[in-house]
């Protein structure tokens, strides 16, 4: 067998040091997050905050978090599966439904520190971009874009939701660059493509598509819109009453839903000491009794026999 030269020594799995377990998961860009999280010593304890955002199949999660050693702190938080509370019963996870969670985040954060009646934000959702000013008496809140995992792609809806903490009156480092209706030829932001894609314009257009072209498909994959009356005529007004009832009270709601009787379970119950002696001592009953038979019936074969 010819010589093969260890490649991999005993000492090189000795010093082998494993990635951090969110790395190993592919869920952590550390690279991204050391850059966020890292404060300045001179300004000692102060919390350096990150506006995150988070996508899953049927919710978005819009959070204020702050790093510390002990673990991240969340301040406040805001869902998509809020917004039927405020209107929005379908589509929870479009742009415009992005837009309508980071706007109720930025009100309800701004709320918890009463800064909500100082900075108003942009009340009118016109698409353009806009940078909230600071007051003469407190500086306005402020946090860091984070967006995990996701590509920063011109129209991602990472930048719907941030567009609406910044109408919110949140204080975002950010660059207009990549909102829907960016132009790359023009270097400009369509303020008017933004607004449609803020108001739900762009799902209305598609369904005017569906309508005249596959009345079927319409019919169902809209039929939840159907069900609620929505039509591409009605869309723009619902999302403008949808940020009105954001705006008026952005506080938690508590759900209606009621408390089930009896919670299900997926495993057995934990018996006590005198549960467990009691089941055991009628098993022992029951099986003394069915030797019992067993004998009996034993005997009178016998006795047939004779």
């Amino acid at each position: 067998m010819p010589f093969v030269k260890a490649l991999k020594t005993r000492a090189y799995f000795k010093r082998f040091q494993v990635k951090f377990k969110r790395r190993r998961q592919g869920k952590t860009d550390y690279r991204a997050r050391i850059r966020l999280i890292n404060q300045d010593k001179n300004k000692y304890n102060t919390p350096k905050y990150r506006f995150v955002v988070r996508f899953t199949n049927k919710d978005v999660i819009a959070q204020i978090i702050s790093a510390t050693i002990a673990g991240d702190r969340v301040l406040a938080a805001a869902y998509a599966h809020e917004l039927p509370f405020y209107g929005l019963k379908v589509g929870l996870t479009n742009y415009a439904a992005a837009y309508c969670t980071g706007l109720l985040l930025g009100r309800r954060v701004l709320e918890k520190l009463e800064l909500d009646e100082e900075y108003e934000g942009n009340v009118e959702a016109t698409g353009e971009d806009y940078s909230v000013e600071p007051a003469e008496s407190r500086r306005p809140f402020r946090a860091l874009l984070d967006v995990g995992l996701v590509r920063t792609t011109t129209g991602n809806r990472v930048f719907g939701a941030l567009k609406g903490a910044l109408d919110a009156g949140i204080d975002i480092p950010h660059s207009d660059k990549r909102f829907a209706g960016f132009s790359k030829d023009g270097k400009q932001l369509d303020a008017e493509v933004h607004r449609k894609y803020i108001l739900g314009g762009h799902v209305a257009s598609y369904m005017r598509t569906l309508m005249e072209d596959e009345p079927e498909k319409y019919q169902a994959h809209f039929s939840h819109y159907i069900k609620e009356g929505l039509d591409p005529d009605n869309i723009e007004e619902m999302y403008k009453r949808v940020h009105a009832a954001i705006r008026a009270d952005p506080s938690p709601k508590l759900s209606k839903k009621p408390a089930p009787n009896q919670h299900k379970r997926y495993n057995l119950k934990k018996l006590t000491y005198e549960e467990r002696k009691a089941k055991l001592i009628e098993r022992l009953n029951a099986l003394n009794a069915a030797g019992g038979n067993d004998d009996d019936d034993d005997d009178d074969d016998d006795e047939d026999d004779e």
